[in-house]
């Protein structure tokens, strides 16, 4: 698919977890949507915020285009007081498309991708904006303490990866200049946390298949 894809006419609803990548990609010329609107980041662990905050920013959206590209993926609302809620089903309208994949880990790094860098080991997969925003999912969302992380990551998991867009280049960002950021997530996780580069081919593929009409509801 050609990387001169326009996406003129429509705009975009994502969330706030992926920021950083959709901004880069605005920025660089790639994504020149009407307009993109962010949810708050990690709202998955909040279903009904995320309710919310969804329809809101799809109506703001509509007011810019009739063609909405939503970049969330099918695992990213769980009600478990509506378990037949899905993503999908807060959004129901034939003028949105929502890309293809289950999650924002899978939108940057696919199963295929994500089993070759994982080497048979147990992976805590982690993106930019999860490095980011961490606190706020596990700790403020989840209510999560140091003894619900002893319980949940080591034992679990052998380590995480971060999947470093190399046109971003956090990774080594952080570790040289604000090493604190990943440390203090280990410590908590009791991980180690490893960056692998990766590129934005797949995310960019994902966004290109809604403006040539492909409805992702995988």
């Amino acid at each position: 698919m050609s990387e001169q894809t326009s996406f003129r006419g429509h705009a975009i609803v994502a969330c706030g977890t992926l920021r950083r990548e959709l901004n880069y990609l605005r920025e660089s010329g790639f994504l020149d949507a009407e307009r993109i609107l962010y949810t708050g980041p990690g709202l998955h662990a909040k279903p009904d915020e995320l309710k919310t905050q969804l329809a809101r920013q799809l109506a703001r959206a509509r007011e810019s285009s009739s063609h909405v590209i939503v970049v969330y993926g099918s695992k990213c609302y769980l009600d478990p007081n509506e378990p037949t809620r899905t993503m999908d089903s807060l959004l129901g309208n034939a003028d949105v498309c929502r890309v293809e994949a289950e999650g924002c880990i899978d939108m940057l790094c696919d199963a295929q991708q994500r089993e070759a860098l994982a080497e048979r080991e147990s992976i805590l997969w982690l993106s930019p904006g999860w490095m980011e925003h961490w606190k706020r999912i596990y700790q403020d969302y989840l209510g999560w303490d140091s003894a619900d992380a002893n319980m949940n990551f080591p034992g679990y998991y052998d380590k995480a990866i971060f999947l470093d867009p190399q046109p971003l280049g956090l990774f080594d960002e952080w570790t040289e200049h604000e090493p604190e950021k990943i440390l203090e997530f280990s410590d908590w996780t009791r991980l180690p946390v490893e960056g692998r580069p990766i590129t934005l081919d797949r995310l960019k593929g994902l966004l290109q298949e809604c403006v040539s009409g492909v409805q992702g509801r995988g």
